[in-house]
Protein backbone atom coordinates (compact mmCIF):
# COMPACT_ATOMS: atom_id res chain seq x y z
CA UNK A 1 0.00 0.00 0.00
CA UNK A 2 1.00 3.65 -0.20
CA UNK A 3 3.04 5.33 2.55
CA UNK A 4 0.12 7.39 3.90
CA UNK A 5 -1.85 4.23 4.60
CA UNK A 6 1.00 2.60 6.51
CA UNK A 7 1.68 5.74 8.55
CA UNK A 8 -1.98 6.22 9.51
CA UNK A 9 -2.46 2.54 10.38
CA UNK A 10 0.73 2.48 12.41
CA UNK A 11 -0.16 5.64 14.33
CA UNK A 12 -3.62 4.29 15.22
CA UNK A 13 -2.13 1.01 16.39
CA UNK A 14 0.53 2.85 18.36
CA UNK A 15 -2.24 4.73 20.16
CA UNK A 16 -3.99 1.44 20.88
CA UNK A 17 -0.80 -0.09 22.26
CA UNK A 18 0.53 2.64 24.53
CA UNK A 19 -1.12 5.96 23.75
CA UNK A 20 -2.06 6.76 27.34
CA UNK A 21 1.40 5.79 28.60
CA UNK A 22 3.63 7.29 25.91
CA UNK A 23 1.42 9.82 24.14
CA UNK A 24 2.78 11.00 20.77
CA UNK A 25 5.80 8.73 21.13
CA UNK A 26 3.49 5.73 20.74
CA UNK A 27 2.19 7.19 17.46
CA UNK A 28 5.72 7.71 16.21
CA UNK A 29 6.78 4.18 17.10
CA UNK A 30 3.71 2.81 15.34
CA UNK A 31 4.10 4.91 12.20
CA UNK A 32 7.83 4.24 11.98
CA UNK A 33 7.66 0.47 12.48
CA UNK A 34 4.65 0.12 10.17
CA UNK A 35 6.70 1.90 7.45
CA UNK A 36 10.00 0.12 8.16
CA UNK A 37 9.74 -2.63 5.48
CA UNK A 38 9.78 0.05 2.79
CA UNK A 39 13.35 0.93 3.76
CA UNK A 40 14.28 -1.26 0.80
CA UNK A 41 13.94 1.85 -1.39
CA UNK A 42 17.61 2.55 -0.60
CA UNK A 43 18.62 -0.34 -2.87
CA UNK A 44 17.76 1.86 -5.86
CA UNK A 45 20.91 3.87 -5.15
CA UNK A 46 23.25 1.04 -6.20
CA UNK A 47 21.14 -1.48 -8.13
CA UNK A 48 20.02 -1.23 -11.72
CA UNK A 49 16.28 -1.06 -12.43
CA UNK A 50 15.70 -4.77 -13.12
CA UNK A 51 17.55 -5.82 -9.94
CA UNK A 52 15.76 -3.21 -7.87
CA UNK A 53 12.35 -4.46 -9.00
CA UNK A 54 13.09 -7.77 -7.29
CA UNK A 55 14.76 -6.16 -4.27
CA UNK A 56 11.70 -4.01 -3.53
CA UNK A 57 9.28 -5.93 -1.34
CA UNK A 58 11.96 -8.57 -1.06
CA UNK A 59 13.75 -9.51 2.17
CA UNK A 60 12.39 -6.53 4.13
CA UNK A 61 8.90 -7.89 3.45
CA UNK A 62 9.72 -11.40 4.66
CA UNK A 63 8.66 -13.21 7.83
CA UNK A 64 12.31 -13.55 8.84
CA UNK A 65 12.82 -9.79 8.64
CA UNK A 66 9.65 -9.32 10.68
CA UNK A 67 11.04 -11.45 13.52
CA UNK A 68 14.54 -9.93 13.48
CA UNK A 69 13.35 -6.31 13.23
CA UNK A 70 10.70 -6.79 15.93
CA UNK A 71 13.30 -8.11 18.39
CA UNK A 72 15.80 -5.32 17.67
CA UNK A 73 13.16 -2.58 17.90
CA UNK A 74 11.79 -4.16 21.05
CA UNK A 75 15.21 -4.04 22.72
CA UNK A 76 15.69 -0.39 21.70
CA UNK A 77 12.24 0.78 22.83
CA UNK A 78 12.32 -1.15 26.11
CA UNK A 79 15.62 0.46 27.06
CA UNK A 80 14.78 3.92 25.72
CA UNK A 81 11.56 4.34 27.71
CA UNK A 82 12.76 3.14 31.09
CA UNK A 83 11.29 3.31 33.68
CA UNK A 84 8.02 1.83 32.40
CA UNK A 85 5.82 -1.22 32.93
CA UNK A 86 5.89 -2.52 29.33
CA UNK A 87 7.76 -5.82 29.12
CA UNK A 88 10.27 -6.64 26.40
CA UNK A 89 7.91 -9.35 25.14
CA UNK A 90 5.08 -6.83 24.71
CA UNK A 91 7.36 -4.44 22.84
CA UNK A 92 8.51 -7.22 20.53
CA UNK A 93 4.93 -8.37 19.92
CA UNK A 94 3.87 -4.80 19.14
CA UNK A 95 6.63 -4.26 16.59
CA UNK A 96 6.09 -7.72 15.16
CA UNK A 97 2.41 -6.93 14.66
CA UNK A 98 3.26 -3.60 12.99
CA UNK A 99 5.66 -5.13 10.48
CA UNK A 100 3.48 -8.19 9.87
CA UNK A 101 0.46 -6.03 9.05
CA UNK A 102 2.56 -4.05 6.58
CA UNK A 103 3.76 -7.10 4.68
CA UNK A 104 0.32 -8.72 4.97
CA UNK A 105 -1.68 -5.91 3.37
CA UNK A 106 1.04 -5.33 0.74
CA UNK A 107 0.39 -8.88 -0.43
CA UNK A 108 -3.10 -7.81 -1.52
CA UNK A 109 -1.59 -5.62 -4.27
CA UNK A 110 -0.35 -6.85 -7.64
CA UNK A 111 3.37 -6.14 -7.03
CA UNK A 112 3.83 -9.17 -4.81
CA UNK A 113 5.85 -9.67 -1.62
CA UNK A 114 8.62 -12.16 -0.84
CA UNK A 115 7.32 -13.54 2.46
CA UNK A 116 9.71 -16.49 2.44
CA UNK A 117 13.04 -14.90 1.53
CA UNK A 118 15.86 -15.81 1.78
CA UNK A 119 14.63 -19.43 1.65
CA UNK A 120 12.41 -18.92 -1.40
CA UNK A 121 12.03 -16.08 -3.89
CA UNK A 122 8.35 -16.88 -4.51
CA UNK A 123 6.22 -13.73 -4.57
CA UNK A 124 2.79 -13.66 -2.91
CA UNK A 125 0.15 -11.40 -4.46
CA UNK A 126 -3.60 -11.71 -3.93
CA UNK A 127 -4.47 -8.94 -6.42
CA UNK A 128 -7.47 -7.77 -4.38
CA UNK A 129 -6.89 -4.05 -3.80
CA UNK A 130 -5.20 -1.28 -5.77
CA UNK A 131 -1.92 -0.05 -4.30
CA UNK A 132 -3.47 3.37 -3.54
CA UNK A 133 -7.15 2.94 -2.75
CA UNK A 134 -8.64 6.02 -1.03
CA UNK A 135 -11.63 3.98 0.18
CA UNK A 136 -9.24 1.85 2.26
CA UNK A 137 -6.96 4.66 3.41
CA UNK A 138 -9.55 7.26 4.40
CA UNK A 139 -10.70 5.51 7.59
CA UNK A 140 -7.39 5.29 9.50
CA UNK A 141 -6.47 8.79 8.27
CA UNK A 142 -9.70 10.27 9.69
CA UNK A 143 -9.23 8.29 12.90
CA UNK A 144 -5.66 9.50 13.38
CA UNK A 145 -6.65 13.10 12.60
CA UNK A 146 -9.28 12.90 15.35
CA UNK A 147 -6.83 11.35 17.81
CA UNK A 148 -4.29 14.03 16.97
CA UNK A 149 -6.47 16.85 18.32
CA UNK A 150 -7.63 15.05 21.46
CA UNK A 151 -6.01 15.21 24.85
CA UNK A 152 -3.70 12.40 25.87
CA UNK A 153 -6.12 10.54 28.16
CA UNK A 154 -9.33 11.26 26.30
CA UNK A 155 -11.33 8.02 26.39
CA UNK A 156 -12.95 8.79 23.03
CA UNK A 157 -9.67 7.94 21.31
CA UNK A 158 -10.44 4.25 21.66
CA UNK A 159 -13.64 4.57 19.62
CA UNK A 160 -11.79 6.44 16.90
CA UNK A 161 -8.88 4.05 16.42
CA UNK A 162 -11.16 1.02 16.63
CA UNK A 163 -13.43 2.58 14.00
CA UNK A 164 -10.51 3.45 11.72
CA UNK A 165 -8.92 0.02 11.92
CA UNK A 166 -12.25 -1.81 11.82
CA UNK A 167 -13.63 -0.03 8.75
CA UNK A 168 -10.41 -0.61 6.83
CA UNK A 169 -10.58 -4.29 7.70
CA UNK A 170 -14.21 -4.50 6.58
CA UNK A 171 -13.35 -2.77 3.30
CA UNK A 172 -10.53 -5.26 2.66
CA UNK A 173 -12.96 -8.12 3.23
CA UNK A 174 -15.38 -6.43 0.83
CA UNK A 175 -12.59 -6.31 -1.77
CA UNK A 176 -12.09 -10.06 -1.43
CA UNK A 177 -15.79 -10.64 -2.03
CA UNK A 178 -15.60 -8.42 -5.13
CA UNK A 179 -12.64 -10.41 -6.40
CA UNK A 180 -14.49 -13.68 -5.97
CA UNK A 181 -17.40 -12.32 -8.03
CA UNK A 182 -15.12 -11.04 -10.81
CA UNK A 183 -13.18 -14.33 -10.87
CA UNK A 184 -16.41 -16.31 -11.22
CA UNK A 185 -17.70 -14.09 -14.04
CA UNK A 186 -14.38 -14.06 -15.89
CA UNK A 187 -13.99 -17.84 -15.73
CA UNK A 188 -17.54 -18.27 -17.02
CA UNK A 189 -16.95 -15.90 -19.93
CA UNK A 190 -13.69 -17.63 -20.90
CA UNK A 191 -15.42 -21.01 -20.84
CA UNK A 192 -18.38 -19.78 -22.89
CA UNK A 193 -16.08 -18.28 -25.51
CA UNK A 194 -13.87 -21.40 -25.51
CA UNK A 195 -10.73 -19.37 -24.81
CA UNK A 196 -7.90 -21.62 -23.71
CA UNK A 197 -5.38 -20.35 -21.17
CA UNK A 198 -2.72 -21.66 -18.83
CA UNK A 199 -2.62 -18.70 -16.47
CA UNK A 200 -4.82 -15.76 -15.56
CA UNK A 201 -5.29 -13.03 -13.00
CA UNK A 202 -7.76 -10.32 -12.00
CA UNK A 203 -6.84 -7.08 -10.24
CA UNK A 204 -8.60 -3.75 -9.56
CA UNK A 205 -8.28 -0.83 -11.96
CA UNK A 206 -6.88 2.37 -10.36
CA UNK A 207 -8.19 3.97 -7.18
CA UNK A 208 -11.28 1.80 -6.53
CA UNK A 209 -12.56 -1.77 -6.33
CA UNK A 210 -15.56 -1.98 -8.67
CA UNK A 211 -13.87 -2.07 -12.07
CA UNK A 212 -11.34 -4.86 -12.54
CA UNK A 213 -8.58 -5.48 -15.06
CA UNK A 214 -8.53 -9.11 -16.22
CA UNK A 215 -5.91 -11.14 -18.13
CA UNK A 216 -5.82 -14.73 -19.39
CA UNK A 217 -3.53 -16.51 -21.83
CA UNK A 218 -0.53 -18.71 -22.37
CA UNK A 219 2.96 -18.58 -23.85
CA UNK A 220 1.55 -17.42 -27.19
CA UNK A 221 -0.26 -14.33 -25.91
CA UNK A 222 -2.89 -12.86 -23.61
CA UNK A 223 -6.48 -11.66 -23.69
CA UNK A 224 -6.91 -8.42 -21.76
CA UNK A 225 -10.06 -6.57 -20.72
CA UNK A 226 -12.07 -4.86 -17.98
CA UNK A 227 -14.99 -6.20 -15.98
CA UNK A 228 -17.24 -4.17 -13.68
CA UNK A 229 -19.18 -5.56 -10.76
CA UNK A 230 -22.15 -3.74 -12.25
CA UNK A 231 -21.93 -5.26 -15.73
CA UNK A 232 -25.38 -6.65 -16.41
CA UNK A 233 -24.53 -9.25 -19.06
CA UNK A 234 -21.99 -11.91 -19.88
CA UNK A 235 -20.58 -10.12 -22.91
CA UNK A 236 -17.10 -8.72 -22.49
CA UNK A 237 -14.65 -7.02 -24.80
CA UNK A 238 -11.26 -8.73 -24.76
CA UNK A 239 -8.20 -7.51 -26.67
CA UNK A 240 -5.53 -10.01 -27.68
CA UNK A 241 -1.84 -9.17 -27.33
CA UNK A 242 0.69 -11.66 -28.80
CA UNK A 243 3.57 -12.46 -26.50
CA UNK A 244 6.24 -12.17 -29.23
CA UNK A 245 8.80 -14.20 -27.31
CA UNK A 246 10.90 -14.54 -30.44
CA UNK A 247 11.86 -10.88 -30.19
CA UNK A 248 13.77 -11.67 -26.98
CA UNK A 249 15.96 -14.38 -28.51
CA UNK A 250 19.00 -12.10 -29.09
CA UNK A 251 18.92 -10.78 -25.48
CA UNK A 252 17.21 -13.52 -23.45
CA UNK A 253 20.47 -14.53 -21.73
CA UNK A 254 21.03 -11.00 -20.42
CA UNK A 255 20.63 -10.74 -16.67
CA UNK A 256 18.18 -7.81 -16.79
CA UNK A 257 15.85 -9.74 -19.13
CA UNK A 258 15.94 -12.81 -16.89
CA UNK A 259 15.12 -10.58 -13.89
CA UNK A 260 12.23 -8.98 -15.77
CA UNK A 261 10.75 -12.35 -16.77
CA UNK A 262 11.01 -13.61 -13.20
CA UNK A 263 9.50 -10.39 -11.85
CA UNK A 264 6.57 -10.53 -14.28
CA UNK A 265 5.67 -14.07 -13.19
CA UNK A 266 5.40 -14.87 -16.92
CA UNK A 267 2.71 -12.26 -17.58
CA UNK A 268 4.57 -10.33 -20.23
CA UNK A 269 4.61 -9.36 -23.89
CA UNK A 270 7.33 -7.92 -26.10
CA UNK A 271 6.81 -5.36 -28.84
CA UNK A 272 8.47 -2.56 -30.77
CA UNK A 273 7.82 1.10 -30.04
CA UNK A 274 9.18 2.45 -33.31
CA UNK A 275 12.74 1.11 -33.42
CA UNK A 276 12.84 0.39 -29.67
CA UNK A 277 12.26 -3.06 -28.19
CA UNK A 278 9.94 -2.93 -25.17
CA UNK A 279 9.16 -5.46 -22.43
CA UNK A 280 5.61 -5.13 -20.99
CA UNK A 281 4.67 -6.52 -17.58
CA UNK A 282 0.91 -7.03 -17.91
CA UNK A 283 0.20 -7.21 -14.18
CA UNK A 284 0.18 -3.43 -13.76
CA UNK A 285 -2.55 -2.87 -16.34
CA UNK A 286 -2.91 -0.53 -19.27
CA UNK A 287 -2.76 3.23 -19.42
CA UNK A 288 -6.45 4.22 -19.44
CA UNK A 289 -7.27 0.80 -20.87
CA UNK A 290 -10.98 1.22 -20.06
CA UNK A 291 -10.94 4.16 -22.51
CA UNK A 292 -8.46 2.79 -25.05
CA UNK A 293 -8.41 -1.03 -25.26
CA UNK A 294 -5.21 -0.91 -27.32
CA UNK A 295 -3.48 1.42 -24.89
CA UNK A 296 0.12 0.92 -23.84
CA UNK A 297 0.87 -1.00 -20.70
CA UNK A 298 1.73 0.88 -17.52
CA UNK A 299 4.93 -1.14 -17.01
CA UNK A 300 7.03 -0.91 -20.16
CA UNK A 301 10.78 -1.42 -20.01
CA UNK A 302 12.99 -0.08 -22.80
CA UNK A 303 15.34 -3.00 -23.39
CA UNK A 304 17.75 -1.06 -25.62
CA UNK A 305 17.71 2.06 -23.41
CA UNK A 306 17.96 0.80 -19.81
CA UNK A 307 18.90 4.23 -18.45
CA UNK A 308 15.40 5.47 -19.34
CA UNK A 309 13.72 3.01 -16.95
CA UNK A 310 14.25 4.63 -13.54
CA UNK A 311 10.50 5.12 -12.97
CA UNK A 312 9.38 2.03 -14.84
CA UNK A 313 6.57 1.14 -12.41
CA UNK A 314 5.31 4.65 -11.65
CA UNK A 315 5.64 6.50 -14.95
CA UNK A 316 2.59 4.97 -16.62
CA UNK A 317 0.13 4.72 -13.73
CA UNK A 318 -1.67 7.97 -14.52
CA UNK A 319 -0.29 8.80 -17.95
CA UNK A 320 -3.01 10.12 -20.24
CA UNK A 321 -5.40 10.94 -17.39
CA UNK A 322 -7.61 13.96 -17.88
CA UNK A 323 -11.22 14.95 -17.30
CA UNK A 324 -12.43 12.85 -20.23
CA UNK A 325 -10.64 9.66 -19.22
CA UNK A 326 -11.65 10.09 -15.56
CA UNK A 327 -15.32 10.32 -16.56
CA UNK A 328 -14.79 7.34 -18.86
CA UNK A 329 -13.56 5.37 -15.83
CA UNK A 330 -16.67 6.33 -13.85
CA UNK A 331 -18.95 5.40 -16.76
CA UNK A 332 -17.21 2.04 -17.15
CA UNK A 333 -17.56 1.35 -13.43
CA UNK A 334 -21.33 1.83 -13.80
CA UNK A 335 -21.40 -1.23 -16.05
CA UNK A 336 -22.41 -2.06 -19.59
Amino acid sequence: MDSLTHIALGACMGEAFAGKKLGKKAWLWGAMSQSLPDIDFVTSFWMDTAENLLAHRGFTHSFLFCVIAAFILGLIAEKWHRPHNISLLKWCMFFGAMIFIHIFIDAFNNYGVAWFEPFSNKRISFNAIYVADPFFTIWPVIAFAAILIMKRRDNRKRKWYLSGLGLSTLYLMYCLVNKAIIERDFMTILAERKISYSRHFTTPAPLQNWLWYVVAGDDKGYYVGFRSLFDSNRSMDLTYFPRNDSLLVPVKDHRDIQDLIRFSQDFYTVEHYGDTLVFNDLRFGQMIGWHNPKGKFVFHYYIQHPDDNDLVVQRGRFAGWNKETAWALIDRIKGN
